[in-house]
């Protein structure tokens, strides 16, 4: 049992060793909510058999990666890929924020700022999985939600890319100096980077997430 034990740890540090080498950095450890900060609703978030669980007890909730930053405070990312995998409960409602921050104006709790990757298995929301919402988005899901898969987020400069389970299924340049309507006027890149969030959308959602890993391009 001793021997099996080091074997197991010994080949935990060497894949965590070869992927800070490879310049990708683990963003969850799988045990608990370490470098993550809900901004409402604390208790929409749990962690379940190594997975986050989103589940959200009022309105929505986001969960921040602040790694060790203080309170308030959150770590910014410009360029980058960012990976996870992601499953669901039948008919629920997530998403993943990028370019994000706190600012939360409306009673529902809604991020103003950033773009999100829509996660959704419910039949009558328009905006199916893998949709960068409100500006790219897809009639149909791409995956069956309630099987793993994975969602690879890459932004360059102004290009973003969504691709699920591998296939590209938003491929989508900001262009300079771009005009959102009023509601969405804070759906754009922000110079200097900004925050990654998972949400938690409404108390009849499930969303999981786990495997999440991210890579700077800048």
């Amino acid at each position: 049992m001793k021997n099996t034990l080091r074997i197991l740890l010994l080949g935990f540090l060497l894949t965590a060793r070869a992927l800070a080498e490879d310049g990708w950095q683990t963003l969850f450890n799988g045990k608990d909510l370490t470098g993550w900060r809900p901004n409402y609703y604390p208790d929409s978030w749990s962690v379940v058999e190594g997975t986050i669980r989103a589940r959200a007890t009022k309105a929505s909730s986001h969960l921040f990666f602040v790694g060790a930053q203080p309170e308030g405070q959150f770590v910014k990312f410009t360029s980058f890929v960012l990976e996870m995998s992601v499953r669901s409960e039948p008919k629920s409602n997530a998403g993943i924020f990028f370019h994000t921050d706190y600012e939360a104006p409306n009673g529902e709790h809604h991020l103003a700022n950033g773009y999100e990757v829509q996660l959704n298995s419910t039949k009558d929301e328009a905006r199916k999985t893998g949709s960068l919402y409100a500006v790219v988005d897809l009639a149909e899901s791409p995956v069956n939600e309630a099987e793993w898969f994975q969602v690879r987020i890459t932004v360059k400069g102004r290009h973003i890319t969504v691709q699920l389970n591998d296939k590209t299924v938003v491929d989508y340049t900001e262009p300079e100096n771009v005009e959102r309507s009023r509601e969405r006027a804070g759906r754009k890149l922000k110079p200097d980077g900004g925050a990654i969030a998972l949400q938690a959308h409404d108390p009849g959602s499930t969303f999981y997430f786990k495997d999440i890993r991210i890579k700077r391009l800048d």
